[in-house]
């Protein structure tokens, strides 16, 4: 009995499971993953991520930067069970990939290390799954590696989780390093062997009154939601192990605990026995579908959840789906929640970038649908014929930075446009807008790397390479004082001429109110038919002011003029609005705007002093700092600043975090901008700058 198998099988769900493997960066899940595909028979020998010949992080942009940064999907058996393991980044900036992926996960494994450092990006994990109802286990990785007790660090842990942290193994320490481990629900002690299931052994008599003081803490902390065993607690009777094994299974599967493992990926230790608690504790199919919100009786007709999208160089589109009711077959028609219909070329199966032609899929397995035309990462789908209801909302993060992309050269404007689609569908937290005003196309996320990483893919995959930059800045310009000014246009070459004569009043108004147009004509000077077109050539002159930019805050009035009885017409009365213009703006004193921003900064309140220093040094006016509802240990900053200072403000903001500080922001008004400040900007993008 490797590792620790045994225990009960009470409330064990046969059926296959589809597993996400969660943790912050660097906590070893991809590792975690190619252990457990080598042990379950999947892959011939367990490869590493130093080496580059893992299963998961296959991808030219993972190999290169070391890192995920994408969900990888594997599907195999162990001991005739199946399971999907969905391996999603740990990187802040691509967390998003696995909202797709818990939208049909029975389970998360939440891989972390023995670093305080890394606790922020754990709870912001934990409540992910949280918020969700996702049942969830702690694997503590690397414990080889580990110096210091399992006690003490679970405590400085227990912060970052809303259940209780219950500890189900305990390491057994040799010179300092972990040799092996006691069950504390089995009450037996495995020696770790080396590509090898581990070794039973008796519980050695220096760790007894340790095992005995542990066990005790388990017990005490799953009796909080059971009364039984909480009588026979008080009573000293020991307790049968099919209780015990009952309520970690059920306490764990309602998420009112956290069961905690330990081992090492890279050696193999500790894998099996996360193996087993799958096999004998992780939910199924049916507690998934009850959390999904399915009524027990709807397990016939074809519904299918979307986990994640994927372009494949030569496969092309695949849609990584669990079958939540009924089966899926070859040739099936699907229906997304809008009513529009795809047809499944092939269903698949998954081991990483390999996939393997299959057969129908039935309820509770994870499989690739292969072209299926339309259909997004999140979707749940009917296979019946009738829009179905969508089950899941991916609840995507507001991005906080962006680039200007554009192709070198235009004959690939709309090859670039159509992969940026593609790109946008593969990672729903990349988002592409077109901007009228400046005619730039932007691409945003969730931070430098995942751009970084966006645009390798349009070389890498769609052989397309562009030019990037920050985007224009919507500045724009206002004037301070009034003017009365007249326009005249008057051109005589031969045959009808072109004549219109106007006199304006311009005035400033109050910072958020646009552009006002009046007249105030009398006698007809300026007849009633040219009077719209004089109010189009002063908004054709309103598009670029004195300054450069577009204006605003400003009130016209068409108060005087004359007109010809053969000359006269709407173009040249709007030529002659435009001429005004033109003569006036200068003398009435034009002013730079630029854009203010109220911005909320999430961060670890030890780092608020420092996150507080970065928005003053980059002209920030700090409205205040409050404890963020809900998360303890994380502060709320508040503060108004120019969007000019906020286009790389994450790169900085996650330089003094750890990598966690997030920030949401929303235009507030607009601000004058005055001395050495507005001369930089006019010298780069103004008139002046032409």
């Amino acid at each position: 009995m490797g590792d620790g198998e045994g225990g009960t099988a009470r409330g064990r769900e046969s059926g296959p499971r589809c597993i996400a493997l969660v943790g912050p960066f660097g906590s070893g899940k991809t590792t975690l993953l190619e252990a457990i595909l080598a042990r379950a028979g999947a892959i011939a020998r367990q490869g590493s991520v130093d080496q580059g010949n893992t299963v998961g992080d296959a991808s030219p942009e993972a190999r290169a930067h070391s890192m995920s940064v994408e969900a990888n999907v594997a599907s195999t058996e162990y001991l005739g069970d199946r399971y999907t393991f969905i391996d999603c980044p740990g990187s802040v900036e691509f967390l998003s990939e696995a909202n797709g992926v818990f939208g049909g996960a029975d389970l998360a494994i939440v891989v972390a290390e023995a670093d305080e450092k890394k606790l922020p990006a754990l709870q912001i994990i934990l409540r992910s799954l949280e918020d969700r109802g996702i049942p969830h286990m702690l694997f503590i990785n690397k414990i080889d590696k580990f110096q210091g007790s399992i006690r003490n660090l679970l405590k400085a842990v227990q912060p970052a989780s809303k259940a209780p942290l219950v500890v189900r193994q305990i390491p057994i320490w040799q010179n300092g390093i972990a040799t092996g481990f006691i069950d504390l629900a089995l009450e037996r002690a495995y020696v770790y062997k080396e590509h090898a299931t581990s070794e039973v052994i008796d519980i050695p008599d220096e760790e007894q009154a340790r095992e005995v003081e542990a066990r005790f803490e388990m017990l005490e902390q799953i009796a909080d939601y059971d009364d039984v065993l909480m009588e026979q607690l008080l009573e000293d009777i020991n307790p049968e192990r099919d209780l015990v094994f009952g309520d970690l299974v059920r306490e764990m599967q309602t998420g009112e605990i956290c069961p905690v493992f330990i081992g090492s990926a890279s050696h193999g230790n500790g894998v099996w026995r996360l193996l087993k608690a799958l096999r004998h504790e992780a939910p199924g199919i049916s507690q998934t579908r009850e959390r999904l919100g399915l009524p027990a009786n709807a397990d016939k007709e074809p519904l299918l959840q979307v986990l994640k999208t994927l372009y494949s160089e030569h496969g092309g589109k695949l849609s990584i789906a669990r079958v939540l009711s009924g089966k899926i077959s070859e040739g099936d028609t699907v229906t997304r929640p809008d009513g529009s219909e795809g047809r499944v070329s092939s269903v698949l199966d998954m081991l990483g970038q390999q996939s393997k032609r299959r057969g129908e899929a039935g309820i509770g397995e994870t499989v690739a649908l292969n072209k299926v035309e339309g259909v997004l990462t999140g979707e749940t789908l009917s296979a019946n014929g009738k829009p179905p209801e969508n089950l899941c909302d991916l609840d995507i993060p507001d991005p906080v930075i962006a680039k200007r992309v554009a192709p070198t050269e235009r004959k690939d404007e709309v090859k670039l446009s159509a992969a940026l689609q593609r790109s946008v569908e593969e990672d729903p937290s990349l988002r592409f807008t077109h901007i009228q005003d400046t005619g730039e196309t932007l691409l945003e996320g969730q931070g430098e790397m995942h751009l970084r990483v966006a645009l390798e893919r349009l070389i890498g995959k769609y052989g397309i390479t562009a030019e990037t930059g920050n985007p224009t800045l919507p500045y724009k310009e206002t004037i301070r004082q009034s003017t009365n000014v007249r326009g005249r246009h008057k051109k005589q070459s031969g045959g009808h001429g072109q004549f219109g004569d106007v006199v304006l009043d311009i005035k400033p108004l109050p910072r958020g109110e646009g552009f006002v147009f009046s007249d105030t004509i009398t006698g007809g000077v300026v007849p009633k038919q040219y009077i719209p077109s004089v109010r189009e050539g002063i908004r054709d002159y309103l598009l670029e002011g004195p300054l450069g930019f577009p204006v605003v805050d400003i009130a016209v009035n068409l108060a005087d003029g004359s007109y010809h009885t053969v000359d006269s017409s709407d173009q040249a009365f709007r030529m002659a609005g435009q001429l005004a213009m033109r003569e006036g703006m200068p003398d009435c004193k034009p002013v730079l705007l630029e854009p203010m921003c109220k911005v909320e900064i999430f961060c670890p309140n030890d780092a608020t002093a420092r996150i507080n220093a970065i928005v003053s040094g980059r002209r920030g006016q700090l409205l205040g700092f409050d404890a963020r509802p809900g998360w303890e240990g994380w502060d709320a900053v508040n503060a108004i600043m120019p969007e000019s200072e906020i286009q790389d403000l994450i790169i900085e903001l996650r330089s003094a975090t750890a990598g966690v500080a997030s920030f949401r922001k929303a235009f507030d008004h607009l601000a004058e901008v005055t001395g050495k400040q507005a001369d930089q900007v006019l010298q780069k993008y103004g008139k002046k700058a032409a």
